[in-house]
């Protein structure tokens, strides 16, 4: 394996993991001898306190975001709660309930009483909710991770009427229960066991503990779901209560005959240990999947009889249909181009299909899906007029009617004002990389009103109470941390602010930074692309610098946001520090507000269009006086690390070094959901597959090429790394290739490793594409 040093002297009279100055005499040496004439050291001159490194960001807390903590809202909006230290329990934490009015505080649940019989110190709240009358709290503790979440652990009940405090379960194993919620009496929990697989329902008084299905194993899952279920459709917590408490509908997953995919785990014990994860890769098996209906006091299941094979269809999403009697589902078929939604009898298991939405690419499952008028109707959101609009859909008839009409895409639904008349939603109908507050009239003709005020330029985020009358609201930009605040609604007037982050605000405004601007590049008539720059903080216009590009580049997101971008925005700053433009463009087929045919044009040719418009951008970007196009580089993670390798194998002559994360480097290597939806089957677009995939060009490397992989990871397997290590060593392609042992898709378990990982990448670009301005 190609070693990296770690320790190189720099133009500009750095080390690479080291900004303290050097003797001036060095410096003179070092300019005389540079292979890019015309690099300055005014780096040099800037305090140390204006330059950031590698331990600074990655290694210290001086830069953290102050985070906003756990709110709450009351069903009945009568005030919100949050978690605060104690004054009286060391170590503890009360649950404090604030009017949002006139912020009058009440301690509503003090620490001591999370104290456990038996115990000397409370629990450590991870997580809490109320039961709908607000007498009983679940409290989620002692948590461990399930693949990307931690999703088991242990769960309390607190009945705030007598002050007992019960652990649920009964005598489970530590951290081993799931999703626990109460009936809507708040006499019963319901969850799933992570050893069984089976779901129960606890009697809190009695105790008493009800076996709801009996046949969970390694293979059958139920009230949860599959790997490939929680990674690409979010689906974790997977049953849910009927209104009255009367019945739960649940999903089970059969995932036998589904690929296991053989992970090992070399670190963690003197012989190596064999992880599997069962994994369908693009056109293999996939889990049978079904929904149940199961009394709440046991017995037989009544399961729904949903068209299609249960192997090649999915059903993503489920809830109860506004009454105890019916069940709504979403229906996809195998393709993803087709989603029914039916309504089925939690009696007989009948269906019946509400309505049907199509898409001669892909469709999006649908969250944004609320019964209003006591059952009438449902909202849902659709891009079947070429913009992504809410809709209500006539539970009798299955008609659509259009609520938000116009040339702009709703990004997803906050609330739904019934009393008022009022559909509360984001977009951003002029700037893609932003996001604001809107409202429009459920019913009747009317012009969408934005709530954010003009002036607060940016992403906003809001969480609204149940009257709409109020929201915690959330709001940063590009190199401002978020602040956070109590507004009252519609008037969007500040009421008090939670979070301010001044103290980080206060650090960032000691740096030599300068502004990131936004940018539109034309790649080819009618076609622009969203873009942003950020520069040296001493740029000089009539010097030449090089370049690093930012990319990810597939519909599963944007780079190109204007929010806080947290520590990778200040390592991207650090890097301009050191004399690199730093660039990122999103491509057509990134999933941002610019209508269905932006986004899906890239449909069947992952890796394929994008490409082109990454390297056109390029070309546009290069005709800029001050962009050296002989010092190109490109790094990404996941689908960016795709990308990365991607540019640089099919566009040698434009990119000169390239830094890939944890990429997917054959297209059949990755799962059967994301993969299939934006591919068609590999029986059908073989070709597709095969052009799409970085593995194909390998041959053409000409640059610098940086691979790195978490061998752990259950994501995007190492596989996909070690497939392209042996394209490359068989056309004798020299490369730098670092694994992270038993590391998951985010390479950061384990003491010093996203600090060890960003050195790295750090000291692989000071190396192989040298820092700096030349002349022109």
């Amino acid at each position: 394996m190609k070693r990296i040093r770690t320790r190189t002297v720099r133009p500009g009279g750095f080390a690479a993991t080291d900004a303290r100055p050097v003797n001036l005499s060095v410096i003179a040496l070092l300019l005389g001898t540079l292979a890019w004439p015309g690099i300055t050291p005014t780096a040099l001159a800037q305090s140390e306190e204006a330059l950031l490194t590698v331990d600074r960001i990655f290694n210290s807390a001086e830069f953290m975001t102050e985070g906003f903590g756990q709110a709450r809202w009351l069903a009945d909006g009568s005030g919100y709660t949050m978690l605060e230290r104690s004054d009286e329990v060391r170590g503890g934490t009360d649950i404090v309930r604030y009017s949002p009015a006139t912020g009058q505080r009440e301690v509503l649940v003090p620490a001591d009483w999370f104290v456990p019989p038996g115990a000397d110190r409370p629990l450590r709240i991870e997580d809490y909710t109320w039961s709908d009358d607000g007498s009983k709290l679940m409290i989620f503790t002692n948590s461990r991770r399930v693949w990307r979440r931690n999703t088991r652990g242990d769960f309390w009940v607190l009945d705030l009427e007598s002050g007992r405090l019960q652990q649920l379960g009964g005598h489970a194993a530590p951290s081993t229960l799931m999703f626990a919620k109460f009936d809507p009496q708040a006499t019963r929990a319901a969850y799933v066991s992570s050893v069984s697989h089976n779901l129960y329902v606890e009697d809190l008084a009695s105790g008493e503990i009800t076996a709801l299905t009996g046949d969970g194993s390694e293979t059958v899952i139920n009230g949860t779901s599959d790997w490939v279920y929680e990674e690409e459709f979010g689906l974790r917590d997977g049953f849910r209560w009927s209104p009255d408490g009367s019945r739960i509908a649940y999903w089970q997953f059969d995932a036998s005959g589904v690929g296991t995919f053989f992970m090992i785990n070399n670190t963690d014990s003197l012989y190596a240990r064999i992880v599997p994860v069962q994994y369908p890769k693009a056109g293999t098996t996939n889990s049978a999947c079904r929904v149940g209906v199961v009394s709440a006091a046991g017995g037989p299941t009544v399961w729904l009889r949903t068209p299609g094979d249960p192997r090649n269809t999915y059903l993503p999403r489920l809830e109860w249909a506004a009454s105890a009697d019916e069940v709504v589902i979403q229906c996809l078929n195998r393709h993803q181009n087709t989603n029914r939604v039916l309504l089925g009898s939690a009696r007989t298991g009948e269906v019946r299909t509400l309505f049907t939405d199509r898409d001669e690419a892909w469709l999006d499952v649908v969250d944004d899906w609320r019964w209003i008028e006591q059952g009438r109707l449902m909202t849902w959101v659709s891009e079947r007029d070429g913009w992504r609009h809410v809709y209500m859909a006539d539970r009798e008839s299955g008609e659509l009617t259009l609520v938000t009409p116009g040339d702009y895409d709703v990004v997803n639904i906050l609330s739904i004002d019934e009393a008022g008349g009022w559909l509360y939603f984001i977009a951003s109908p002029d700037n893609p990389a932003q996001r604001y507050l809107y409202r429009t009239r459920l019913f009747g003709p009317g012009r969408p009103e934005r709530l954010t005020p003009g002036a607060m330029v940016g992403t906003h985020g809001y969480t609204l109470s149940p009257d709409a009358a109020w929201a915690f609201h959330t709001w940063s930009c590009s190199g401002e941390p978020p602040r956070t605040e109590l507004i009252r609604l519609p008037s969007h007037e500040n009421v008090r602010t939670f979070v301010d982050n001044a103290r980080l605000r206060s650090r960032l405004s000691t740096l030599a930074l300068a502004e990131t601007e936004f940018f539109r590049v034309e790649i080819e008539p009618g076609i622009e692309l969203d873009g942003w720059l950020m520069k040296p903080h001493d740029f000089d216009p009539a010097l030449r610098y090089p370049v690093l590009f930012h990319v990810y580049g597939e519909p599963a997101g944007q780079t190109v946001l204007d929010r806080w971008g947290g520590t990778r925005y200040l390592w991207h700053t650090m890097l301009t520090q050191k004399g690199y433009l730093v660039i990122s463009v999103d491509n057509r087929g990134t999933p941002a507000p610019r209508g269905r045919e932006w986004r899906k044009c890239i449909y069947g040719q992952i890796g394929i269009l994008a490409s082109k418009d990454q390297a056109a951008a390029l070309g546009a970007i290069g005709q800029w006086d001050f962009v050296d196009t002989d010092r190109v580089g490109i790094w990404g993670w996941s689908g960016g690390g795709s990308m990365s390798l991607n540019m640089i194998f099919r566009y040698p002559d434009l990119y000169h070094t390239a830094m890939s994360v944890a990429p997917v480097t054959n297209q059949r290597y990755y799962d059967t959901i994301y993969q299939e939806r934006y591919m068609g089957l590999p029986s059908e677009n073989a070709e597709g597959y095969r052009l799409g995939s970085p593995i194909t060009f390998a041959r053409r490397l000409e640059g610098n090429l940086l691979l790195v992989h978490g061998t752990g990871d259950d994501n995007v397997h190492w596989q996909s790394s070690e497939a392209l290590v042996n394209e490359l060593i068989a056309h004798n392609k020299q490369f730098t290739y670092f694994p992270y042992p038993n590391r998951s898709h985010g390479i950061y378990e384990g003491p010093n490793t996203t600090r060890h990982l960003y050195t790295l990448l750090t000291d692989y670009l000071l190396e192989h594409l040298p820092p700096g301005p030349i002349g022109r």
